[in-house]
C-alpha cells in the first residue's frame, strides 16, 4: 500500500530524506505522475498529488551541481552526484521521457561494508590482494556491483600503503585515507572521459585503479594497458556472468583484432564477480548471488584459444579455487530457507541445471552443500 510520506505541496529534500528513512534503494519522479520509490526491488508508488513540470524543475534545480547550471538543455541525460549532510549521498540522473523531464534518484549510504556483511563470499576479497590485473565486477543495474567495489576499494584503504585513485560518473561512495591514499576523480569535472581519466592516472604514480564503468572500446584499452602495465584495475560491466563478460569486451573490437585482445585479456584478467540481489521470503530484504570466476592457468588457455564454454565447466567444479557458479550461490540460500525454488528458479540463467539441482542430480544426492 502506498505510503503517505509528505504534505501535498513537493519538497524534494524532505521526500530524499524520508525514502532514506523507509530504506528506499531508488527514488522516481515524472511528470503527471505519482512520486515512486524501489524497496527490496519493489517499486511503490507515494500517495502523494501527481507531480507537475515545475515540480521537477525545481527538484533538479535544487539537487543540480553549479557546474551543470546552463546545461540541462543541451543535453537528453545528466548524472550527477548530490549530499544531504548526515543523512545520505546520491546519485541523480536526469533524463526526458516522453518530451518531458524526469529523475532517478539512487541512494548511497555513507558507511562502507565488508565483503562478508554484504553477505558475499569472502573469498571475494582475494581480489584486493593482489598486485597487478584486471578484475571486473558485473550485473544488472542495481545488483550492487558499486557497493562490492567500494567494499573491495576499502579493504585496501585499510590494509596496505597504496595510491587509488578512482574514475566515476559520478563520484558514489568517498573514501577517507587510512593505511591508502585515495583520489577520487569525476568524469566531466576532474577529467574530460573515462579514457582520459586512465590515461592521466597512470601518470599520477597510481597502485590501483578503478574504472566505474567499462561502456566501450576505448575504455577496454586504457583499461586493458593499465592491467598490462602493473596495476590492479578494477571496474564494472553490465553483463551476467563471466563467459558474457568475455564476449562483451572482445567483440567490442573488429573481427581481425579479436585474436590479439583475447591473448591480451587472458594475460591480465585475474577474475570476475557476476552478481544479483535476490528478494528474500517472507521478509524484507535482499541478499546476493553471485557468480566468482578465479582465472587460473587452465582459464586463461581457454580464453585465449576462445573455448569459453570450457570455463563454466571449470567454474562449477573450481570451489577448491574459491569459484563458484550463480546457480550454487541460488541453491545455497535456498538451503538457508531465505527463497523458494520458485524464486530461485526465477533468477537463474540456466534453469534446466538448476532444476536438477533440486532434484538431487546436479551434485549427487544432497545437493551443493553436502546436506
Amino acid at each position: 500500500m502506498a505510503e503517505n510520506y509528505l504534505n501535498s505541496k513537493f519538497n524534494i529534500i524532505a521526500f530524499l530524506k524520508k525514502a532514506v528513512a523507509v530504506g528506499a534503494s531508488d527514488v522516481h519522479l515524472q511528470v503527471d505522475e505519482h512520486p515512486a520509490i524501489r524497496i527490496d526491488g519493489k517499486i511503490t508508488k507515494v500517495d502523494m498529488p501527481v507531480l507537475t513540470e515545475d515540480d521537477i524543475s525545481i527538484a533538479y534545480d535544487i539537487l543540480l551541481p553549479t557546474h551543470f547550471k546552463g546545461k540541462v538543455n543541451a543535453v537528453f541525460d545528466l548524472d550527477f552526484a548530490y549530499e544531504i549532510h548526515g543523512v545520505s549521498r546520491f546519485r541523480v540522473n536526469l533524463s526526458r521521457q516522453l518530451g518531458k523531464s524526469a529523475l532517478v534518484i539512487r541512494t548511497i549510504p555513507y558507511s562502507i561494508k565488508r565483503v562478508t556483511e554484504l553477505s558475499l563470499p569472502e573469498s571475494i576479497e582475494q581480489f584486493a590482494t593482489l598486485n597487478n590485473g584486471l578484475v571486473l565486477i558485473t550485473g544488472p543495474t542495481g545488483s550492487g556491483k558499486s557497493t562490492t567495489i567500494a567494499s573491495l576499494i576499502d579493504y585496501i584503504n585499510i590494509n596496505y600503503p597504496k595510491h587509488i585513485i578512482t574514475i566515476e560518473d559520478p563520484v558514489e561512495f568517498i573514501f577517507t585515507n587510512k593505511k591508502s591514499i585515495v583520489s577520487q576523480r569525476q568524469v566531466l569535472i576532474d577529467t574530460p572521459t573515462f579514457p582520459d581519466g586512465i590515461k592521466y592516472a597512470l601518470r599520477q604514480d597510481p597502485d590501483v585503479i578503478f574504472i566505474g564503468e567499462i561502456r566501450d572500446k576505448e575504455t577496454v584499452v586504457a583499461a586493458l594497458k593499465a592491467a598490462e602495465t602493473g596495476h590492479l584495475v578494477f571496474a564494472t560491466i553490465h553483463t551476467n556472468d563471466a563467459i558474457q563478460t568475455v564476449n562483451r569486451i572482445v567483440n567490442m573490437y573488429e573481427p581481425s583484432d579479436r585474436d590479439f585482445v583475447r591473448s591480451q585479456l587472458a594475460a591480465v584478467l585475474r577474475g570476475t564477480v557476476s552478481q544479483k540481489l535476490i528478494p528474500i521470503s517472507n521478509a524484507t530484504g535482499r541478499r546476493p548471488a553471485c557468480e566468482v570466476l578465479v582465472v587460473t592457468p587452465t582459464v586463461k588457455d581457454f580464453i585465449e584459444k576462445d573455448k569459453l564454454g570450457e570455463i563454466y565447466e571449470l567454474v562449477k567444479k573450481g570451489s577448491f579455487n574459491n569459484m563458484i557458479t550463480m546457480n550454487t550461490s541460488l541453491y545455497r540460500l535456498f538451503e538457508q530457507d531465505l527463497i523458494t525454488e520458485d524464486i530461485a528458479m526465477s533468477y537463474s540463467d540456466n534453469k534446466n541445471e538448476l532444476q536438477q539441482m533440486f532434484r538431487g542430480v546436479f551434485h549427487g544426492t544432497f545437493g551443493p552443500s553436502g546436506k
